[in-house]
């Protein structure tokens, strides 16, 4: 089992996510943007298996987020998500600091695959 954290600021996306991520038998808590996810990373001392975020939120994008968490904690696995094409090509310069960019919308079974994968 796992503990993930998911930041994503459509409630209905971050609660279907949970709800597939948790029904694989990991541990999940979410977070509603930028901001509240990093503060998430801190008070957990990086300790999450994953962060999955989207890209596109108020305040603190995804982007910016993986850049903070991942200079404070080197080796955080970090799983990004977005609906929209530029902000997969935003991503594009990360390659040393994100597994990967989820297309949405997922499905539960593509969600969960892209999750174990950057498990792995």
């Amino acid at each position: 089992m796992a503990r993930i954290l998911i930041v994503e600021d459509d409630e209905s996306v971050r609660a279907f996510t949970a709800r597939a991520i948790a029904a694989g038998g990991h541990e999940v808590e979410t977070a509603e943007d930028g901001d509240l996810g990093l503060e998430s990373i801190r008070s957990a001392d990086g300790g999450y298996d994953l962060v999955l975020s989207d890209i596109r939120m108020p305040a603190m994008d995804g982007i910016e987020m993986a850049k903070r968490a991942a200079s404070e904690f080197p080796g955080l696995r970090i799983l990004l998500m977005t609906g929209y094409a530029e902000q997969r090509e935003r991503a594009a310069d990360l390659a040393d600091i994100i597994i990967d960019v989820v297309p949405k919308p997922f499905t539960l079974n593509e969600i969960r695959t892209k999750v174990q994968r950057a498990l792995q």
